[in-house]
């Protein structure tokens, strides 16, 4: 069964997902056109800061929270996995107060040390998102740890619905008095869909205590802990997991101020900082977003079932699931990566119209860039995700920490280069992700009973990936010459792309019988491989 949740668990989150990143590119491309690229060099500092402080809230606890809930439902020991739950919120009530009103009182002090004043109001307007997003993630990890994702897939629906509409609305609506306040009308949208998604996950919760108690009512090991236990285990597994996963967004608060202070130091002003450090966030980062939703629910699926093998000493099972997450994760990340790479400037075109040819030029070279790192991203999710549940958490900070140290240095030598500059923002962040992958994986296939073979996990992938792009370049220089319209031929291309993958995986094996034997009525798919 563990893995038929795995695969189910994976489908549910990124159906979810799918829908949330395309609310999200809703958002981001008009609002990008509303406000520019300017406007989002406002925007994305404030959230920057917002999403370092929110890793305590959103990886930390959560998969702690998660792992120690499989743990104890694993061993049947209902009623301490409620326990869990009931400690871990109180905590992260705590970390949302305190950080939500450290926020308000320093707002100021941290957007001008990071070089960009102009995102004080920004700031100001993500407070209430500080406090209740720590909350929601005490319920979420509980449900992930049940393995039942529908109420996290709703709350992440529903919080993304409101942030859009809200966001959206308060942006237009501001635009008149200034790229600033618009900005923060904007930035608002996150503090109200993360309102309304603990409001739904509360419900969600209080309709399910019926199941839990009857859960506990009916198992014979149940056993609680003393409270200081239960605090002991989740910080253990915790803080490494939160130490780690802060680096990413402490890249992108090292990117703002290494881009403030190399560009101004070889001659930009602050005006042009603002507007290429937008260029970056607003439209290359936003696409480069778009594969991880995929990624990012293997990864989260991937947490409670390897920790059920694991803690059941299911050695065979073990192997087997992790390598099927992993060749999930590649066959999610080649085809992004490469299809953003080869369309890389049409589809900003396409997505961006109002920003002007120039900037479609230059944005697309930041893509370009970028969109290699969504291979090696996604394999370091997988990679993280594996160590994680195996108890070897602190290997990925370790790794995290060294692409940390890679992406300083190479960003401060290449953003300095005015030949390169704000291109050496996206290579470097590439170069990071690369370097963490790798040591993730050699310290999985050295410190644990897992062997990966990146070549064997890789190989169809990357041939059925070989093989799309080729129908891309193919398609758009036809349809181009054809059609006359680069966006229509951007859409036929990448349906055209979709088409091609899809009939060489399977024709290359990498999707095998097996494979669809993980999906409950996979029947008729199992017939069509089977001929």
């Amino acid at each position: 069964m563990s893995k038929e949740n795995f695969v189910k668990g994976a489908a549910i989150l990124s159906v979810a997902g799918l829908l949330v990143k395309i609310l999200g590119a809703v958002y981001r491309i008009p609002l990008t056109n509303l406000i520019g690229t300017e406007g989002i060099g406002y925007y994305q500092p404030a959230y920057n800061i917002y999403n370092l402080l929110l890793v305590v809230s959103l990886s930390g606890f959560p998969t702690a929270i998660a792992k120690m809930v499989s743990e104890k439902r694993a061993l049947q020991n209902y009623e301490g996995a409620y326990q869990v739950y009931k400690v871990s919120r109180w905590g992260l009530f705590l970390i949302g107060l305190v950080s939500s009103v450290v926020v308000l009182v320093f707002a100021r002090s941290l957007v001008t040390f990071l070089g960009f004043p102009g995102s004080y109001y920004s700031m100001i307007a993500l407070v209430p998102a500080l406090f209740a997003v720590p909350l929601l993630s005490a319920y979420r990890g509980f449900f992930q740890g049940s393995q039942n994702m529908m109420p996290i897939a709703l709350s992440q629906i529903i919080e993304q619905v409101f942030r859009v509409s809200v966001g959206l609305y308060l942006a237009y609506s501001l635009v008149g008095r200034g790229l600033e306040e618009a900005a923060a009308g904007a930035t608002f949208g996150a503090s109200a869909g993360g309102l309304a998604a603990l409001v739904l996950i509360y419900v969600m919760f209080f309709l399910s205590r019926k199941s839990i108690k009857e859960e506990i009512k009916l198992s014979s090991n149940n056993k609680q802990e003393p409270v200081w236990n239960v605090v002991k285990g989740l910080l253990y597994i915790a803080v490494p997991i939160t130490i780690g996963a802060s680096i990413a967004p402490l890249m992108g608060m090292i990117d703002s101020y290494i881009v403030s202070n190399r560009l101004g130091a070889i001659g930009y002003t602050s005006l042009e900082i603002v507007d290429m450090y937008g260029e970056l966030s607003g439209t290359a980062q936003t696409l480069i977003n778009f594969p991880q939703v995929f990624s990012t629910a293997v990864a989260m699926s991937l947490v409670p079932v390897i920790t059920e093998t694991f803690t059941r000493k299911q050695y065979e099972k073990l192997n087997d699931t992790a390598n099927a997450g992993v060749k999930i994760s590649m066959i999610i990340g080649l085809p992004c990566g490469i299809g953003l790479f080869m369309l890389a400037e049409p589809i900003i075109a396409l997505l961006y119209p109002s920003i002007g040819p120039a900037k479609h030029a230059s944005s697309g070279a930041l893509l370009e860039i970028m969109a290699i790192s969504v291979i090696f991203l996604t394999l370091v999710q997988s990679f993280t995700a594996i160590l994680q549940s195996v108890n070897k958490q602190f290997h990925p900070v370790k790794n995290l920490a060294v692409g940390l140290v890679v992406k300083v240095v190479f960003s401060y030598i290449l953003i300095g280069m005015p030949s390169i500059n704000i291109r050496g923002a996206a290579i470097s962040t590439t170069i990071s992700y690369l370097v963490v992958a790798l040591l993730n994986w050699w310290d999985i296939n050295r410190s644990t009973k897992i062997k990966i073979s990146l070549i064997k996990v890789s190989a169809r992938p990357l041939l059925s990936a070989a093989a799309m792009a080729a129908a891309v370049s193919i398609s758009f220089r036809i349809l181009r010459s054809v059609l006359g319209s680069q966006n229509l031929a951007t859409l036929g291309s990448i349906g055209a792309a979709v088409v091609v993958y899809v009939v060489f995986l399977f024709l290359t094996g990498a999707i095998t019988k097996e494979d669809l034997e993980l999906i409950p009525k996979g029947e008729k798919l199992r017939r069509f491989v089977r001929k």
